[in-house]
């Protein structure tokens, strides 16, 4: 725990508990089991590298219905916190059975909504049956682009947020709840 200690001295104050994302997390495995259950294609969570992981695996942890998993690493950040409004894929799908496949992207948070709008398109292009978005933060205030995901957990404002998958430079992946970042650690 003293790595945990370390991070959370560059945390203003945590914005949503463990137990909050742990009731989020079980709200939104019953809303996709109630509209997969019967559905004839199977279904596939999409995590998209590298902030939905932690997410994902609670997820899927909570899923009564049958799901396959499978992963895309996507960037529109450059260097630092703004995204550079580029989409850029990292790492690509390469499945041959996508139009058997009803996808749930799973995402950890959206700002502008590009890249899922994006990716919606790109997987309903590349044959996907169904698409389908899931995040567990959603940042409104910040849309460029008109979005709205299918499945989401809180709303949250404006804030550089970490913990719980998110990252600053790669750190505070691991905080196990959601914690906004204190303005000088990104500042620096």
């Amino acid at each position: 725990m003293h790595s945990e200690n370390v991070l959370g001295e560059d945390i203003s104050r945590v914005l949503i508990t463990e137990e909050e994302i742990d009731l989020a997390v079980s709200k939104i495995a019953l809303e996709i089991d109630r509209d997969f259950q019967k559905k004839e294609k199977s279904l596939l969570l999409l995590g998209i590298l590298k902030g939905s992981v932690v997410f994902m695996g609670d997820l899927m942890k909570k899923l009564t219905v049958p799901a396959e998993i499978d992963f895309m690493k996507v960037s529109s950040y450059g260097s630092g916190v703004a995204s550079s409004g580029k989409i850029n894929i990292l790492l690509d799908i390469h499945r041959e059975d996508l139009s058997e496949k009803n996808i749930v992207v799973i995402e950890d948070i959206i700002d502008s909504g590009r890249t899922l709008s994006y990716l919606v398109d790109y997987l309903k292009l590349n044959g996907a049956n169904s698409v389908k978005t899931c995040t567990l933060l959603d940042k409104p205030s910040r849309r460029t682009v008109e979005f709205t995901p299918d499945y989401y957990g809180y709303e949250i404002p404006d804030e550089f947020v970490v913990g719980y998958g998110l990252d600053y430079d790669e750190r505070y992946r691991s905080l196990p709840y959601i914690g906004v970042l204190k303005s000088e650690v990104y500042s620096r």
